[in-house]
């Protein structure tokens, strides 16, 4: 007897998500249906390289749609995620409701401000596409404006760029920065003398990059430091009002941008129950990524908490590596479900982490080996154009870094914001 076909809802459509689709779709048992707010898919690593205007938005993007084109059992529904309604295996959305068999969570996390309000309502993100371009376009207008203005204090509030966060998105940010201060403010912003001594990288953590290696902490540091970036630890951001950032030593810094990459914590899913979320409104999942206290709902990457990995006890780190492997694992586990089969549990395969610095400086941390500088930017180049979804995406990425690296002058720091009229 044929089985019946198995409704999988799917919300997000990050790294654990597509993953999970990739596998699962070439089983004709399941009907899948992805539910995102956006209609693509995004590439989080490199958002700061759009928010510096070194790479454009489409680079690192993709629409689920193009995406589904030749597959007869995949769904796509534009819809934020407002309830999920387990006792009636359907969720809600601000676009509608969506019926499953199996519900899978993969929304990931969201910017985390620990509760300063002040500092959420003004300074800036980078967790979307949305964040990098408005970054772009605020870190251009300032730069317009301080050549404009002949007051000093002015002038220094515009330039003074403030970066909370020393993991690799705050270590990658400012390297890009810098370059940019050394590559290209002097010859487009002769007005202004040297950018890069207005930049300023500041971490609660006693190192940058805490969880990676001491050599690449430290090699980190060194590369920063000699790019010009004032860089502070042990010092945390308490608030920002006024144009005025606050550290916890005392110590005041006139801005009006601070770009916030400190943290994150996951999103919301109404409808769980309170049992299920832990530290870092993150959920709580067995070995088979179930969450606790459900038969049929799964929640993968970033927004899972599982502690029973025998070499991750107290949770997998926030990384694409876990979230990639999960979403596999999950198609896997659901077609054996099906088959009858028993179900494997999650051991995540830790392949090393990395960070780039700045222009030829980057660090690689493998699980035995350490290694730096020009060989570590050519892996880190490599590896991160190796998981972007369509061929096209990959040798635009790789032309947009060969043209830009060669040149020190990438041509898209255009200012482009919808006038207010035509915003409905």
């Amino acid at each position: 007897m044929e089985q019946p076909v198995k409704k999988v809802v799917i919300v997000g459509g990050g790294f654990a998500g597509i993953n999970l689709i990739k596998k699962l779709s070439k089983d004709s048992r399941f009907h899948i249906t992805l539910v995102d707010k956006n209609n693509y898919h995004f590439f989080p690593p490199l958002l700061y390289q759009v928010a510096t205007a070194f790479i454009e938005p489409s680079n690192i993007s993709y629409p689920f749609r193009r995406l589904f084109q030749k597959k007869t059992n995949l769904r796509f529904h534009m819809g934020a995620l407002l309830k999920v309604n387990a006792d009636k295996n359907n969720i809600e959305t601000d676009t509608g409701v969506v019926d499953y068999d199996y519900l899978v969570l993969s929304l990931g996390t969201e910017t985390n401000y620990f509760g300063m309000e002040r500092v959420k309502e003004n300074s800036l993100p980078m967790k979307t596409i949305d964040d990098a371009l408005n970054l772009r376009n605020h870190l251009l207008l300032n730069m317009e404006q301080a050549v404009r203005t002949d007051d000093l204090k002015e002038k220094e509030k515009h330039l003074n760029i403030v970066i909370a966060g020393g993991g690799p998105t705050g270590v990658e940010l400012a390297g890009m920065l810098a370059e940019l201060g050394r590559n290209i403010a002097l010859k487009e912003y002769p007005e202004i003398k040297n950018l890069r001594t207005y930049l300023y990288l500041i971490d609660a953590g006693k190192v940058l990059l805490g969880p990676m290696s001491e050599k690449s902490q430290q090699e980190a540091t060194n590369v920063l430091k000699k790019l010009g970036v004032h860089v502070i630890t042990n010092t945390a951001v308490k608030d920002y009002v006024d144009d005025t950032v606050y550290l916890s030593d005392g110590q005041t810094i006139k801005t009006n941008v601070l770009i916030w990459a400190s943290g994150v914590t996951g999103r919301e899913v109404p409808g769980l129950p309170a049992t299920a979320i832990t530290r870092g409104r993150r959920i709580l999942v067995d070995e088979f990524n179930t969450v606790q206290g459900m038969k049929n709902i799964f929640a993968l990457g970033d927004i899972c908490f599982q502690s029973t990995d025998k070499n991750f006890p107290n949770g997998h780190p926030q990384l694409a590596q876990v979230a990639i492997q999960q979403g596999q694992l999950l198609a896997e586990n659901l077609i054996r479900q099906a088959n009858n089969n028993p179900l494997k549990p999650f051991a995540y395969n830790d392949k090393g982490s990395m960070a780039i610095i700045s222009k030829f400086k980057a660090v690689v941390d493998l699980p035995k080996l350490f290694f730096k500088g020009f060989g570590a930017w050519l892996v880190w180049l490599f590896i991160h154009i190796i998981p972007l979804i369509g061929f096209r995406n990959k040798v635009k990425l790789a032309f947009s870094w060969f043209w830009s690296f060669m040149t020190n002058d990438p041509t898209l720091r255009l200012i482009i914001r919808p006038r207010k009229e035509d915003v409905h």
